[in-house]
């Protein structure tokens, strides 16, 4: 019997099971992390190595010294993963692993680590997207929350307004048309001259500042729902350089939380479109859900909090430590496609540009 037809036939064994166990591994980018997962939304455990320190020398992720921390370390989580949930590689039902978007070189570093293990234990093996792992992150903070819902996606690559149609399907509202929101506050933060990882510093500090204390434009684009962030950050750059042109200290602060309320501004703002077209239309919707990384930044799970609240939709964030890149929300997303009968087989491959949707 093949893999292939193994793992079909094991997968339909697994529907009709009430708990079913997923070990997961996450190294899309420069964080190696695996958690099992119960039913797509319970943490057995959740392991993440992080990569910050390596690449804090050269204020961003350096791909090459990715992959390799991430080949030194996934047999680690794996084991730890294992270990805190307290089971064996033999007990765990199926194995999934992110097969993109993300960083070549890391993402075929857990793709083949995960297709070693699942031919060896003999495990059905699933494929999962790293954004549907992302928007997944929620079931995990709200056990209750089923399809359908709407979503901000906003990471380092991705500032996405979708509609979660049913699990594993989503449609493609609106996007960046440009920068993507992570990315800009990643530029913001180098012309602050503040250390890697920037997203998480330019949200610190705005703490401190004045939002106020600049104005800094709104950003026009075609499509109703997109975003744009390119022009935000040359207004942003060539603020700061005329402030240091006329020899003024910089006060940064206020210039890390005037960038950050256009940033949040122009997501909450095309959201609030969103909504409120939906409403007119009669069709209110089940829930707004955030995912990614940025979806940790306090501004915008303020502005998104008071945006829900105004129009009596509910809001769905997870919590802060299921933002960032994590093994548990992987294992969730693969739950449901494992239901679906989903699988990958032996010729699984890294996708560095896997879409998520397409536009409607």
């Amino acid at each position: 019997m093949t893999f292939q037809a193994f793992s079909e036939q094991r997968a339909k064994q697994l529907a009709e099971k009430d708990r079913v166990c997923i070990l997961a591994l996450e190294t899309s980018c420069d964080e190696t992390a695996a958690a099992v997962v119960e039913n797509g939304r319970i943490i057995r455990s959740n392991v993440v190595f992080s990569q910050i320190d390596l690449h804090a020398l050269y204020g961003g992720v350096v791909p090459e010294i990715a992959s390799r921390a991430h080949m030194e370390a996934c047999d680690r989580v794996v084991d730890e993963a294992l270990r805190q949930a307290g089971m064996t590689l033999r007990e765990v039902d199926a194995l999934a692993v992110t097969r993109g978007p993300g960083l070549v070189g890391a993402l075929l570093t857990g793709v083949n680590c995960m297709k070693g293990l699942a031919f060896s234990a003999e495990k059905p093996l699933i494929g999962v997207h790293h954004i549907e792992g992302h928007v997944s992150a929620n079931y995990l903070t709200y056990p209750d929350l089923e399809p359908p819902f709407l979503c901000l996606v906003v990471s380092g690559g991705h500032s996405h307004l979708v509609e979660v149609a049913d699990y594993g399907v989503y449609r493609l509202l609106g996007q960046t048309v440009d920068d993507a929101a992570g990315e800009a506050f990643d530029k913001a933060a180098r012309v602050l001259g503040l250390p890697y990882p920037g997203g998480p510093r330019i949200d610190a500090l705005a703490e401190e500042g004045n939002p106020l204390a600049f104005s800094l434009p709104s950003p026009r684009t075609g499509g109703r729902y997109d975003t744009s962030f390119s022009g935000l950050k040359t207004a942003f750059l060539n603020l700061v350089h005329t402030l240091e042109q006329r020899g003024e200290p910089l006060p940064k602060a206020d210039l890390a939380a005037s960038f950050r309320r256009a940033v949040c501004g122009e997501l909450t703002e095309k959201t609030r479109r969103l909504l409120t077209d939906r409403l007119a239309e009669g069709h209110p919707p089940r829930a707004m859900a955030m995912a990614g990384g940025v979806s940790a930044n306090r501004e915008l799970r303020r502005m998104m909090s008071s945006l829900c609240d105004e129009l009596g939709v509910p809001l769905r964030m997870p919590e802060i430590a299921l933002c960032t890149d994590n093994g548990a929300m992987i294992g969730s997303a693969a739950y449901y496609q494992l239901r679906k009968g989903d699988l990958a087989d032996l010729s699984l491959n890294a996708e560095p540009s896997l879409r998520l949707a397409e536009r409607v």
